[in-house]
């Protein structure tokens, strides 16, 4: 599974998220200049490199007309209501949007965006949507950064897109309002039920475009999955702190989906007769066992023996371990946890001239198989009075 995963370990602003991703197509410069082909009114788009702690990265620029907004300057500052001259709404903005030179998804994306951004606004003015306007130079700026990304990710295209939890910061910022807590309240907003956490670093980390732009995109956050990564891009932020100021983005495979861990059980017996054995099996299945084997073992004083495996989930192995010593003769139980690589599976109906079959079909690392399930085929056996093999062959000719 291809899956992007931004380490926020220092927050995340909407062109840190852009200059990361960018890092990650194969002609970044090629990218700013379709970025710049977009049509958003007065915005233009510059890539940079840049250091932070001796780590080097890239960051992206948005000028409007020309200029950048200051670096003292937060994203929220720009999003209040403004009663200027200069501002815009909602409906400002979609009409941006509709205008830019963009696929309809991205345009979707772009939008669905910026509405958590007015909706975070308007909980916390407590106004309606339809009265929250966008200070012109803010807006634009939070517009392009908002394409920028939706565009990124429509080009990468991954799979699966995680983040770790989010590094919000901590103190307090001014703004047009005066002074606010961090995280603001319109990221706060954002953020609900999103995992985050303060610190000794003071600032506003993460801000409302780059809270809106995690939430709308991201639907896994926790540790970074079992992954090999094969690109890693460095988004640098506008500010310096003690710790490189980067969002990080890795690109690859994820073997969290092929990847399953399971308990082994064991126990040795050398006094329980085959019946036995095979009753206790039983049990062990309808205790939750997602296997059971066993191995012939000679055990001590050249006693010969039986290896009792069974196989489950960390959810049943206390009911495992119950069942083993109730139904077998075993004084201990040993425990393994052990990393069991798996292909993907799913089940697919065929409808074959002999009748509807259900076929499995289990791929990854590269390989594809497929297997007809047994009980339909000897459904048609019986009723076909057809060997079995005959069967098979018939609806691999049909299938292929």
């Amino acid at each position: 599974m291809r899956t992007l995963y931004f380490d926020c370990s220092m927050g995340a602003a909407g062109d840190m998220l852009s200059a990361a991703l960018l890092e990650l197509v194969p002609e970044p410069d090629e990218f700013v200049k379709k970025l710049n082909s977009l049509g958003i009114p007065k915005v233009r788009f510059e890539r940079h490199s840049d250091v932070k702690c001796g780590i080097s990265g890239t960051r992206v620029s948005v000028l409007v007309d020309g200029e950048e907004e200051g670096e003292h300057h937060h994203e929220h500052h720009e999003h209040h209501e403004h009663h200027e001259h200069h501002h815009a709404s909602m409906h400002d903005i979609e009409h941006i949007v509709e205008h830019m030179n963009v696929p309809e998804n991205v345009k979707k994306d772009v939008l669905a965006v910026y509405e958590l951004i007015a909706e975070a606004e308007s909980f916390v003015h407590g106004k309606p949507v339809t009265e929250i306007h966008f200070h012109e130079v803010g807006t634009l700026d939070a517009v392009a950064d908002i394409t920028a990304v939706c565009l990124l990710i429509n080009e990468i295209k991954p799979d699966k897109i995680a983040a770790s939890p989010i590094h919000v910061g901590s103190g307090q910022v001014h703004c047009a309002h005066g002074v606010l807590p961090v995280p603001a309240p319109a990221t706060a907003r954002i953020l609900r039920g999103i995992p985050i956490y303060g610190g000794k670093i003071e600032g506003e980390l993460c801000t409302p475009t780059g809270a809106a732009l995690l939430r709308h995109f991201v639907s896994q956050f926790g540790e970074m999955p079992v992954m090999a990564a094969n690109s890693i891009g460095y988004g640098m932020g506008k500010r310096d702190f003690p710790a490189a100021n980067c969002v990080r983005a890795f690109l690859g495979e994820e073997f969290s989906e092929g990847t399953d861990v399971v308990w082994e059980l064991s126990a040795n017996v050398d006094d329980m007769t085959a019946e036995e054995i095979a009753f206790a099996a039983e049990q062990l299945f309808a205790a939750g066992a997602r296997e059971v084997y066993t191995v012939p073992v000679g055990m001590k004083k050249s006693r010969v023996g039986t290896l009792i495996r069974a196989m489950c989930s960390e959810s049943d192995k206390d009911n495992l371990i119950k069942a083993m010593f109730t139904h077998t003769s075993t004084l201990g139980v040993r425990e393994t946890k052990t990393l069991r690589h798996v292909l993907d599976r799913k089940e697919e109906i065929f409808q074959s001239s002999l009748g509807s079959v259900r076929r499995k079909i289990s791929s990854g690392y590269g390989v594809v198989k497929h297997k007809w399930e047994y009980e339909d085929l000897a459904k048609i056996s019986r009723e076909k009075n057809l060997p079995i093999a005959d069967v098979k062959k018939i609806l691999d000719n049909e299938c292929e």
